[in-house]
């Protein structure tokens, strides 16, 4: 029986791993999440599972809820904007275009707005498609009180989400011209790629310097990047990656590590610009971490 438990949570683990990040946005709390689930997951009688998927999804969504109450209030005491922890990720990732907008930094920022329980129904109806009785089962919940509250996450992340997100190809594009206006200094540059009302968010976390309130406008937005580059001193330089499938930055400073860079391209032009520079953040931006949505 043990073998055949091991079997089925290694055969979903990058699946269980994809839904409690995606409700916690932290890799090592999705991790102690899956521990979690593991240990509750051994003493079932498979016997009576009709559906082991559903069943081990059903497990890591209440382990999430449970770990998301606890980091909310964590968050609330956290210096400065919290943003997700940056993944690294796969080419097959970024291929599954809708995953990788529901896993981008952007989409994630958004979920934080959220109540517990509307980011646990938004990410299992939204990102994996359960259906309402499986997510009603995961949170304990009627299958109407389940569509009411997905009709109101998504109302609410809808006001929030690019209206015409820019294909993969234009965020590759405005990503390349960003990198190369930064590292030269050319102001004009990044102000042409930058939209209007760009916002710019950036997560220290108490640990590196950052800005405290997200900036907002092209011009404030570069004057904020332009001093904080002038006061690091030192050789800037960016290397391209994929960024919880999305295009993204790595930054070095003098060759370390100092963040990572996702943008939000609308129209061609950087909408959004996210940047982890808390080092407890930083520790899987150098190895890829395995997403599904399967």
């Amino acid at each position: 029986m043990n073998d055949s438990a091991t079997e089925a949570f290694v055969a979903h683990r990058d699946l269980l791993f994809t839904v409690a990040y995606e409700m916690l946005g932290s890799a090592a709390d999705a991790e102690d999440v899956l521990q979690e689930t593991w240990l509750r997951w051994v003493k079932i009688d498979l016997a009576q599972v009709r559906d082991q998927r559903a069943y081990l999804v059903r497990i890591t969504t209440r382990q999430a809820l449970n770990r998301l109450r606890t980091l909310k209030r964590r968050k609330e005491a956290y210096v400065g904007p919290w943003l997700p922890e940056p993944l690294l990720t796969a080419p097959d990732v970024a291929e599954d275009v809708e995953l990788a907008e529901n896993l981008s930094l952007a989409l994630m920022y958004i979920l934080e707005t959220l109540a517990p329980t509307e980011r646990a129904v938004f990410v299992l109806r939204e990102v994996f498609d359960f259906g309402y009785d499986d997510i009603a089962a995961a949170i304990g919940k009627s299958p109407a009180a389940v569509r009411q509250i997905a009709l109101r996450a998504r109302r609410h992340v809808d006001a929030r989400r690019p209206r015409t997100p820019g294909s993969p190809e234009e965020a590759r594009a405005a990503l390349n011209s960003f990198q190369r206006a930064l590292v030269t200094g050319d102001l004009q540059g990044l102000l042409d790629v930058l939209a209007p009302d760009v916002v710019f968010v950036s997560d220290g976390g108490g640990f590196r310097l950052a800005a405290l309130r997200p900036v907002v406008g092209a011009d404030k937005v570069l004057g904020y990047m332009a001093g904080s580059v002038t006061k690091a001193g030192g050789i800037l330089t960016g290397e391209p990656t994929t960024v919880n499938g999305n295009p993204g930055l790595i930054l070095r400073l003098d060759g370390v590590i100092d963040g990572v860079l996702a943008l939000r391209v609308e129209n061609a032009r950087v909408t959004g610009l996210y940047y982890v520079r808390n080092p407890e953040k930083l520790t899987r931006v150098e190895s890829e971490t395995p997403l599904t949505s399967r």
